[in-house]
């Protein structure tokens, strides 16, 4: 039976669209759901202001009545105007083990970037570089984070034969939390507030974080701006972004360092693990998914590493140590055992640097694949 693709148009297409993970990796214990209202804030023109400057189509797979596949193209205006590459991305990607879906999918996303006159399609991409990117081409048999995509192993082999190569790679890390913390780094933390004229922040009410989230999330966007696939974050964005990261993030979770004039040089952004809360809760908050989520939130044994930013002046010069020493003293103060670094670029060696000094497993990969048209 042919396979019939059909665009999403509207609320209860756009839930098909969401909810056909949950039918796809039913009793996984590896794959960890997105929050549906996440999803649906993402991937809604009136609710994510990055189709200010992105054009964006999902589409469903069908056999007959049953529904197989989708996907997501995006056309990041942004990107094009950055990097000068003319491509289109490809995102939200899942599909039954079957050839013929996959070609279909893609072969509608490369039609679509062939009308717009793009040259190429890369991904699994997102909006911007902090959507879920990436598909998973090691670690299967390893639990996801909230921040991370899963998929089948069947994946990436049907990407390559319909003709996708590697574009670029992330790397993930799992380390016990040392306990106590790392005599070297701490030594190091010590030095670099001295030498550096810096201080240590601490916060341990919520307003008084978000006080400072706009300063962060600008750092972020200004020390990330080299980095693959990323693009520069309209002021909209980031006020969704501070809304959507920092309403599950504990204040002490988020240390910042300050240089002699109360400017930002540096923070970390940590967070209780949602992986299990997430399974539990099937991706809904409601009616009981929610008390999943607080309880995660207060009672864990696991967190998950999320962003990271020096200034580049400050770089090389014992930052990272004053970070990594003040997260491993919360971590030990909240009970941590376990934490997930989340994708790391393959070439990102100032990231790859920081993790010299801890005892480390890279337990999964994944790949941004591209193809020219």
């Amino acid at each position: 039976m042919n396979i019939e693709i059909k665009e999403v148009h509207n609320r209860k297409e756009l839930r098909k669209f969401i909810r056909f993970p949950h039918t796809l990796y039913v009793g996984n214990p590896y794959w960890v759901p997105a929050l549906d209202f996440d999803e649906i804030n993402t991937l809604s023109p009136e609710k994510n202001p990055a189709y200010e400057h992105c054009e964006a189509k999902l589409w469903l797979a069908y056999r007959g009545n049953v529904l197989v596949g989708r996907i997501a193209g995006i056309l990041n205006h942004l990107h094009l105007e950055k990097w000068g590459q003319k491509y289109v991305r490809f995102g939200w990607i899942d599909f039954i083990d079957d050839e013929e879906v996959s070609a279909a999918l893609l072969n509608t996303v490369e039609n679509w970037a062939k009308e717009k006159g793009m040259l190429g399609v890369h991904g699994p991409l997102g909006f911007t570089d902090l959507d879920r990117e990436g598909l998973l081409i090691e670690g299967f048999d390893q639990l996801g984070t909230m921040a991370t995509l899963y998929n089948h192993p069947y994946y990436p082999v049907q990407l390559e034969k319909l003709g996708y190569i590697k574009d670029i790679d992330w790397m993930e890390y799992q380390f016990p939390v040392p306990n106590p913390p790392n005599e070297t780094i701490q030594r190091m933390a010590e030095i670099s507030l001295r030498r550096n004229n810096l201080k240590l922040v601490s916060f341990h009410k919520k307003k008084l974080l978000l006080r400072h989230a706009k300063e962060l999330f600008e750092l972020l966007d200004e020390e990330y701006k080299h980095l693959y696939g990323t693009v520069p974050l309209t002021d909209k964005q980031i006020d969704a972004y501070i809304e959507q990261y920092l309403g599950f993030v504990k204040p002490e979770f988020v240390p910042v360092v300050m240089d002699e004039n109360n400017k930002m040089v540096a923070f970390g952004i940590v967070m209780f693990s949602l992986s299990h809360a997430l399974q539990k809760s099937r991706g809904s908050l409601f009616p009981f998914g929610f008390i999943h989520l607080i309880q995660a939130l207060w009672k864990n044994d696991r967190a998950d590493l999320y962003l990271v930013a020096v200034k580049s002046e400050y770089q090389g010069k014992g930052v990272n140590a004053i970070l990594m020493n003040q997260i491993n003293k919360v971590l030990i103060q909240n009970g941590i055992k376990l934490v997930e670094s989340n994708p790391e670029l393959e070439n990102n060696a100032n990231v790859q640097s920081q993790w010299k000094f801890f005892e480390k497993r890279q337990h999964r990969r994944r790949r941004c694949y591209i193809k020219t048209l």
